[in-house]
């Protein structure tokens, strides 16, 4: 038995750690489909034993990865130094609701579903909402920044968090933030953690920006003759007092996709990019709010608008977004999924850049994501158990990192760096950057035990 093995045995119950490495193994992935296997596991129930399991670590210098329930898919839940891993699936109670002042404090590993509900009760709903809201947990959206649909209007888990409580890699315990929507005492720690992936910092407690939930929501499902028309109509909607509150995007590639998977696809046969605009309001004033954005929809290259009022038909224009997700498990169940950002104005020319890299690397790639912010989901459909298509899935996917970067854009939008994109970083941040950078880390976490390998700074180095 190792010292950490042998410390664990004594500073926790039976039930709250894990030390054989087959009882370890399934603690070492996450969706990245890497692997690692930690040196053991903890199952802490309160911000004191996290505390201690971060002095732990520091005194015997072995590392600590932080887990949530492992849906991130770059790595940066994977334990490749070894170590501890501290899984947060016992500390999963929410603390407080206060409507009256709009917040809701919870821990790490509550779901953003059960967030969701226990907010809903009160009128309220907290913005971030992953497509995987219903498993992956506050501590990793806090992790990645991880938002969803909706943060085209209201913001990512940094617009919508007030405050923090964690333990430094120092071992220390402290808070960050204010229980208000205003406050300047002091840098804005709270924004630095979030996104920061565990390096930094292990957190304990969120306090949550809540916001009340609209009385009324509309869908409009605009088709489109290519990217560019899509692209035109994104600008438009954007200019908008009422920004739509979703604005999703599929482009020639993903309705081919539908298509092939769905007989019965019931769009035009000249499709080529699709829009699922949402918009939300008062009953009121709902029906003239989706009457200006539809009208903002429509234009040169726009083949039809419908819109949905009741639920049933809400559900039928979705179902061609959904039919989607099904079609890429068939067709390419290990495929590669990057969540770059380009100006809305550059889709056009990502999309386009997409096709000619595919064509030249002979990868299929199938694209969709959040338009209102430029976020788009490169899907690069690979084998990756044929070493010659893999190879040339990863000169493909540099290539579209570099075309991304010479848009403007950038490489991640809320899947965060992980293992999976470090040695692209120094591409994207310049050295005078990465030094301020890795200060921060050095402040926070002298020892660099904290998820070491995964915070940028000058001596980053690609994952092998």
């Amino acid at each position: 038995m190792t010292p950490l093995q042998r410390e664990l045995e004594r500073l926790l119950p039976a039930g709250d750690h894990l030390v054989d490495p087959a009882d370890c193994w399934s603690y070492g992935a996450d969706n990245s489909k890497l692997h690692a296997v930690p040196e053991a596991v903890a199952f802490p129930r309160d911000a004191t034993t996290v505390r201690e399991l971060v002095r732990l670590c520091r005194t015997l210098g072995v590392a600590l990865t932080s887990r949530g329930r492992g849906t991130g898919t770059t790595g940066a839940a994977v334990p490749d130094h070894g170590g501890l891993v501290v899984s947060f699936e016992h500390m999963n109670r929410i603390v407080d609701v206060d409507p009256a002042n709009r917040w809701l404090i919870a821990e790490p590993g509550v779901t953003n579903g059960a967030i969701q509900q226990a907010a809903g009760q009160e009128g309220f709903f907290w913005p971030p909402d992953p497509t995987s809201s219903a498993y992956c947990t506050l501590g990793g959206n806090l992790a990645y920044n991880s938002a969803g649909p909706h943060a085209v209007k209201y913001g990512t888990p940094r617009d919508n968090t007030l405050g923090l409580a964690g333990v430094a890699g120092t071992g220390e315990a402290f808070r960050t933030g204010v229980h208000t929507t205003k406050g300047v005492v002091g840098y804005d720690l709270t924004r630095l953690l979030i996104g920061s992936e565990g390096t930094l910092a292990v957190l304990t407690e969120a306090t949550l920006r809540l916001t009340p939930r609209p009385e009324a929501t509309r869908l409009i499902q605009a088709v489109y003759r290519n990217v560019d028309a899509a692209a035109r109509a994104v600008s438009r909607l954007m200019a908008r007092a009422e920004v739509p509150s979703a604005l999703e995007f599929m482009d020639h590639s993903a309705i081919a996709m539908i298509r092939d998977y769905a007989a019965d696809c019931p769009l035009p046969a000249d499709a080529g990019a699709i829009l699922m605009i949402e918009t939300d309001g008062t009953e009121a004033g709902i029906e003239a709010t989706t009457a200006g954005v539809r009208r903002a929809a429509e234009g040169e290259g726009c083949l039809e608008t419908v819109s949905a009022d009741t639920p049933e038909a809400t559900q039928a224009l979705w179902a061609v977004r959904k039919a989607l997700s099904p079609a890429l498990r068939t067709v390419a169940p290990k495929k590669i999924n990057e969540d770059v950002v380009v100006p809305v104005s550059r889709i056009p020319d990502l999309i386009a850049g997409l096709d000619r890299l595919a064509a030249e690397h002979g990868i299929r790639i199938v694209n969709f994501g959040h338009a209102g912010n430029g976020n788009i989901h490169v899907n690069l459909l690979v084998n990756p158990d044929d070493p010659q298509e893999l190879a040339a899935a990863q000169r493909c996917l540099d290539a579209v990192f570099s075309l991304v970067l010479g848009l403007g854009g950038t490489l991640s939008g809320e899947h965060g760096i992980g293992l999976v994109k470090r040695g692209f970083v120094g591409r994207e941040l310049d050295p005078v950057a990465l030094n301020l950078m890795a200060g921060i880390k050095q402040q926070f976490d002298p020892d660099n035990i904290l998820n070491p390998g995964k915070a940028p700074g000058p001596n980053i180095r690609p994952v092998t």
